[in-house]
């Protein structure tokens, strides 16, 4: 069992912080130095860079914000907006070359500017740290950018895992400038959805998912080295090539650590950083995650997003049926189809990958999730985001986006991308499987079985009394 726990949570937490990395990392072959090197050179050419920006919110508390718009605008610019509690430092430092600038330098190039923010309480961000962020931040953020003069005020978002999550919540805050999001992997960010009380995914059947256990690890600390608020913008620059304020925690087995009881000591068993997990902290949802039951009042506190909230904001959902959460989140698209006012009801699309948790753009000719073989499932992603933004940032009329089915899936199997107007599918009809076995299910190598049968019963059989 243990040996099974550790394939589970270590592949899982592996999958969902993958994006913390954000391409800081050692080793890179002088190649892809040399082109990192390219790409920031051409980004200086192409645009107006404005690092290490700190956007002060109405308590006092500053934002580290990065800011790239067009040089040679004649006009005003629509803005696309990337909120991450992730390094976004501009230097990799273990590499002694900038990060990758292509996601800013595609912006640029195609007529937007790019913003890239860290959440309160992590890196040169000031505050104290809570999972999302602060929904209020996200709104000020929208209304400053609204309000620069080289913004046309149209804001747009996108981002996969916690760079997307905390989209919902802001987006249905109603700020008028919020014009598009595109949510991807996003399941961490929806709370309370029909049926669903996951509250982030935090829960599964009413018991805590442990694999954020081991991700707030590595996120909750809050006793960090920061520089004095009266830093000049052109120091924090500076020193941010020789100090980009991640944390290098000890590594920790984690296999064997989620076993210690009880649950809330699980971080300060393996000497882990107090905060929101066990500890009361002073952010929006008081922190002590651990002690919360599904429905506590603290989790409507935050920066989930709950189905009592209206979401008016056109959408592109990304989803995967190998995230965790691709039933909550397929509710949410289709609680914003039902709920929101009728021309935004209308501008939703959804794409369900047959990949891992924020993969889309990993797929290849021949897809291997696992040990599968899902074919070719490419898709021109980049091409879709950007589609979308032209019409709901800059207006463009026609957009190939508008003549996209509404729901874009990959069906597993017969390998094939595959188009419907709702999801399900119509005509789709529901089927019910069976746990049985020969009545030696009890580890890897049993002979335990899915069925569409259902099992005869037996004098062994459990009462049907829980659900």
């Amino acid at each position: 069992m243990k040996n099974v726990l550790r394939h589970i949570v270590i592949g899982a937490v592996i999958a969902i912080s993958g994006a913390a990395a954000l391409a800081q990392q050692g080793g890179l072959s002088a190649a892809d130095k040399q082109r990192r090197i390219d790409t920031e050179a051409e980004l200086q050419s192409l645009a107006i860079v404005e690092r290490k920006v700190m956007m002060p919110m109405p308590d006092g508390v500053r934002l580290a914000t990065d800011i790239y718009r067009p040089k040679n605008a004649t006009s005003k610019v629509p803005v696309i907006w990337v909120r991450t509690p992730y390094n976004f430092n501009f230097w990799d430092i273990q590499n002694g070359v900038p990060a990758d600038m292509s996601a800013q330098l595609t912006a640029i190039k195609r007529g937007y500017a790019y913003v890239v923010q860290n959440e309160r309480g992590h890196f040169f961000s000031e505050g104290n740290y809570d999972i999302l962020g602060s929904k209020t931040d996200g709104y000020n953020t929208v209304d400053w950018l609204t309000k620069q003069a080289w913004s046309s005020g149209k804001i747009g978002t996108t981002g996969c895992s916690s760079t997307a999550e905390y989209q919902m919540g802001v987006a249905a805050l109603g700020h008028p400038g919020y014009a598009a999001m595109n949510v991807q992997g996003f399941g961490a960010g929806v709370g309370r959805v029909g049926p669903y009380y996951e509250q982030g995914n935090w829960y599964r059947g009413g018991a805590v998912q442990m694999l954020f256990i081991a991700w707030l690890y590595g996120e909750q600390n809050q006793v960090r080295p920061m520089f004095p608020p009266n830093t000049s913008q052109q120091d924090l620059i500076r020193a941010s090539r020789a100090f980009d304020l991640a944390e290098h925690a000890p590594p920790v087995d984690w296999s064997k650590a989620l076993w210690h009881l009880p649950t809330q000591d699980i971080i300060k068993n393996v000497d882990g950083p107090r905060g929101i997990f066990e500890s009361a902290m002073p952010v929006e949802t008081g922190g002590k995650m651990i002690q919360r039951a599904p429905n506590d009042p603290a989790w409507y506190r935050g920066g989930l997003y709950h189905d009592d909230q209206k979401l008016n904001v056109p959408g592109l959902w990304f989803m995967s049926w190998y995230d965790v959460s691709v039933g909550p989140n397929l509710a949410l698209y289709n609680h914003v189809r039902a709920t929101a006012a009728k021309a935004i009801a209308d501008e939703q699309w959804a794409i369900i990958a047959p990949v891992a948790h924020c993969s889309y753009t990993r797929a290849t000719a021949d897809t291997i999730v696992g040990e599968r073989s899902m074919g070719d499932a490419r898709l021109d992603y980049n091409e879709i985001v950007y589609s979308f933004f032209d019409r709901f940032l800059k207006g463009d009329r026609p957009s190939t986006v508008i003549e996209r089915p509404k729901v874009t899936y990959f069906t597993m199997g017969i390998n094939k991308w595959q188009t419907a107007d709702t999801w399900p599918p119509a005509g789709a009809q529901p089927l019910t499987f069976y746990l049985g076995s020969g009545g030696k299910a009890n580890s890897l190598s049993g002979d335990g079985a899915l069925s569409a049968a259902a099992p005869e019963p037996t004098s062994r059989m459990p009462s049907p009394t829980i659900q």
